[in-house]
């Protein structure tokens, strides 16, 4: 074996703050922090719904991360050594890890926990297909064989995806991967509390005391995970107004996402200071699902396509501010490597064009379900952008409107729509989770294990694996390119383009670790 080293408006109306029942004595050790919404599922490997993922942050940790350059850096790894022939990984757990119930943490956790976690996440199944095994060589010990070289394979699980590599204990791993965890035991700095969760009200997280960080400083996923509060209370107030008046009244120490028209208000509040969500922005997604008619017919789905116009999707979330988005007609996000525009005439906001391609694709008048969250405003008003361009051309469209833990709850479902199922989601990616075709879950064919909607393209996954598997950079591009072309071709979904969301905090905070998620760790009151 040889070592390889790491690359390693509330002011002007009387809206009331929700009232926190803390009490003083406890309140400047509690972090009291307002999600995007509401937390219904406790399991970050079966759902990557992003309040479940921010709960996985504070409750588990990773064997690798990331960096703000991307670079994979150990995190419950000491380190890891690689064969000559590239194809075995032996990785090493650092000392004094432990579960929350007290347990050691030990290899025969975070094998199964890696196996999991590639069953669902997009990534993690195409790294598993060049898996021939993973088990524990001893305690502390994590064994994979590979059955041919793969140069980024420790990148891949260190970047995650859309959902996140999180270790859990053996019994919990070993868990169906299609079926939900309900026991949230993890390793992080912080443990969930069950007494006190109240599913649309209140989740709570308590100091884990035997938590060891590293010593390395902090940046987004990867170094020192510091826990400095007692406890993290997530208030779920879905009025964005009432919300911010809860911040500015210190009732509330952080407040996830704002909502743009708010921005202005909270930006003049001296006390308030203003931040970038995910400083990578997010890519928004017009998602079909491919089981049932009428998105199962390709030639509907390009007729949408040559509907969408991506700025007035952009316009809806971000209050028409035009220097907090970008469009591009490209599926991967813009000014990314890959992010290079396709020439064609889709995504201009032809409706009189889009409406003869329905004419002509077959439509034969099926009910289109749009689902779309009446409590997450980054992602509703898309929601009302698609129902009214499906009217424009002339399908039979229904918008439910709901909350977005039911949005989640019935986007599982397999179902035509007589029978609860849905036709349209919407939804938005971190830039950094569609960089390569290996982690952009939207494009990827995989049929019934690919992101909802199961979209199935053998042909996208061949080219896929030619992607994984070629060695040189400018075979790399030119697959790319035939990736981008089929996809603009099949439509698995369409581009809706790239915007920005603002976080906002009491300046009383100090130590904030930007990143691609709310981390919990590192922050304390000034």
């Amino acid at each position: 074996m040889k070592r390889r080293a790491f690359v390693t408006a509330a002011a002007a109306a009387p809206f009331a703050p929700a009232k926190f029942s803390i009490a003083q004595g406890t309140r400047a050790k509690t972090l009291v922090f307002i999600p995007q919404a509401n937390l219904t599922l406790l399991d970050p490997i079966f759902t990557t719904a992003q309040p479940t993922v921010h709960h996985g942050y504070a409750v588990y940790d990773l064997l690798f991360g990331v960096n703000a350059k991307l670079e994979p850096k150990p995190q419950m790894a000491e380190g890891y050594t690689v064969s000559d022939d590239g194809r075995t990984y032996l990785i090493r757990l650092r000392d004094g890890l432990k579960f929350h119930n007290g347990e050691p943490v030990r290899a025969q956790d975070c094998a199964p926990s890696l196996s999991r976690w590639a069953a669902r996440e997009t990534l993690g199944q195409t790294m598993w297909q060049y898996v021939e095994s993973c088990k524990a060589r001893d305690d502390r010990t994590i064994e994979i064989v590979l059955k041919r070289p793969i140069s980024i394979f420790i990148e891949a699980i260190a970047r995650g995806g859309a959902s996140v590599a999180f270790m859990m204990p053996e019994h919990l791993a070993k868990t169906d991967p299609f079926k939900q965890v309900t026991d949230p035991t993890g390793s992080g700095p912080y443990k969930f509390v069950p007494g006190e969760y109240v599913s649309g009200a209140q989740v709570v997280y308590a100091k884990f005391d035997g938590y060891v960080p590293r010593q390395e400083p902090a940046e987004w996923m990867t170094g020192g995970k510091v826990a400095h509060f007692e406890r993290i209370e997530w208030r779920v107030i879905p009025d964005s107004a009432t919300a911010a008046a809860a911040l500015q009244s210190g009732e509330a120490d952080w407040y996830e996402q704002v909502q743009p028209d708010l921005v202005a208000m909270l930006k003049a509040n001296p006390a308030i200071q203003l931040g970038y969500h995910n400083p990578t922005g997010y890519n928004g997604v017009l998602r079909f699902n491919h089981l049932h008619p009428p998105f199962d017919n390709v030639a509907v789905r390009r007729a949408v396509m040559m509907a969408v116009n991506p700025a007035d999707y952009m316009a809806s979330v971000t209050a028409g501010d035009a220097s907090a988005f970008t469009t591009c007609k490209s599926i991967f996000p813009c000014g990314s490597k890959y992010g290079v525009e396709e020439k064609s005439d889709a995504l201009e906001g032809n409706i009189e064009k889009a409406r003869r391609m329905l004419k002509d694709s077959g439509y034969k008048g099926e009910k289109a379900v749009v689902l779309s969250p009446t409590d997450l405003t980054t992602v509703g008003p898309f929601g009302d952008v698609t129902y009214d361009i499906l009217k424009k051309i002339g399908m039979n469209a229904e918008l439910v409107a709901t909350d977005w833990g039911s949005v989640v709850q019935r986007r599982v479902s397999r179902e035509p729509v007589e029978k609860g199922g849905w036709s349209v989601i919407h939804t938005w990616r971190p830039s950094t989770i569609g960089y390569t075709p290996i982690e952009h879950s939207q494009i990827r064919g995989l049929g019934a294990t690919a992101w909802f909607g199961w979209y199935k393209d053998e042909d996208m996954e061949v080219l896929t694996r030619r992607f994984v598997e070629a060695t040189d950079p400018v075979e790399r591009d030119a697959v790319v390119a035939q990736i981008q072309s089929r996809a603009f071709d099949r439509v698995p979904y369409v581009p809706i383009g790239t915007f920005q969301i603002r976080s906002a905090y009491r300046k009383t905070l100090k130590g904030m670790v930007e990143g691609t998620a709310p981390y919990f760790w590192n922050v304390r009151r000034a």
